[in-house]
C-alpha cells in the first residue's frame, strides 16, 4: 500500500533559463506529487519539459521559483552538502547514455556511489557484487565496461543505481540505445524492482509502449503538464 505522504512534491514550480531577451521558460507554474512505489512515465515531445522535470524532481537542477520536497523536507532548505547526500542514499539513475568509466572494471563502476558515500571498501565490494547478481552480471565484475555489450553495460548502470539501496529510481530514456530485445530485458528489471522492491520508478521516455507499462502517466507540454493518468497499483 502506498504511503499518504508524497516521497517528492512540487508545487507552483518554474524553471527559466537564461536572462532578458534571451530567457525561456521550459517548466511553467508545475504542481506535482509523487507517492512512494509509484511507477511514473513523464512523456512528452522534445522541448516539452519532460527532461528538466526530472532533473528537478531528482535535485540535479534547481527551480527558478516554485518549492521541491523530499519526504516533507523542502529542498532549498538544504545545503549542497546535504543535498549530495540525499541525491546519493535516496535515488538511483539509470541514463540512456551510460556515464561510464569504459576503462576500469564492472565492479569498480558499480562501486562509485559507494565510494562517494564513505561506505568502507570491505561492504562496497560486497553491496556491489550484490547488486550485480541482482541484474545476472556478477560473473563480469573483473571485466572491462569497454568490453560489454550496450545491454549488459545498461544492466551495470542499473546494478549502480541500486548499490545504495535507493527509494527512488529515475530512468532517462533507459532502452533508446537498446535493441528491442534488449530493452525488453532492462524494462523488465527496472519494473521488477519498482514492484518486489517497492522502489519508486520515474522514467522520461518518448516510448508509449514503454509508458504504459507504468502505473502513471504523465504527459508534458510547452513546459506544462497536460495529463495526469493514474491507473493505479499493479496486481
Amino acid at each position: 500500500m502506498l504511503e499518504s505522504r508524497p516521497i517528492i512534491s512540487i508545487k507552483n514550480l518554474t524553471k527559466t533559463y537564461g536572462k532578458k531577451s534571451n530567457a525561456f521558460t521550459a517548466l511553467k507554474n508545475v504542481s506535482l506529487d509523487i507517492k512512494a512505489g509509484e511507477s511514473v512515465a513523464i512523456i512528452g515531445k522534445s522541448g516539452s519539459g519532460k527532461s528538466t522535470l526530472m532533473h528537478i524532481l531528482a535535485l540535479l537542477d534547481k527551480p527558478s521559483s516554485g518549492s521541491v520536497e523530499i519526504d516533507g523536507v523542502k529542498s532549498s532548505k538544504l545545503s549542497n552538502h546535504d543535498l549530495n547526500k540525499l541525491r546519493n542514499h535516496r535515488f538511483g539513475f539509470v541514463f540512456q547514455q551510460f556515464f561510464m568509466n569504459a576503462n576500469d572494471t564492472v565492479l569498480n563502476n558499480v562501486i562509485l556511489p559507494l565510494k562517494i558515500g564513505g561506505v568502507a571498501i570491505r561492504e562496497r565490494k560486497k553491496r556491489a557484487m550484490e547488486a550485480l547478481r541482482a541484474v545476472d552480471l556478477a560473473d563480469k565484475a573483473k571485466s572491462k565496461a569497454i568490453n560489454l555489450s550496450g545491454g549488459q553495460k545498461q544492466r551495470v548502470c542499473i546494478a549502480r543505481a541500486l548499490v545504495n539501496n535507493p527509494k527512488v529510481i529515475f530512468a532517462d530514456e533507459p532502452t533508446g540505445n537498446l535493441d528491442s530485445v534488449t530493452g525488453e530485458i532492462i524494462e523488465k528489471i527496472l519494473f521488477n524492482l519498482n514492484q518486489e522492491k517497492g522502489i519508486t520508478l520515474i522514467i522520461v521516455t518518448h516510448d508509449a509502449d514503454l509508458a504504459r507499462k507504468c502505473q502513471r502517466q504523465i504527459h508534458t507540454k510547452d513546459g506544462q503538464i497536460i495529463s495526469d493518468t493514474n491507473k493505479g497499483l499493479k496486481s
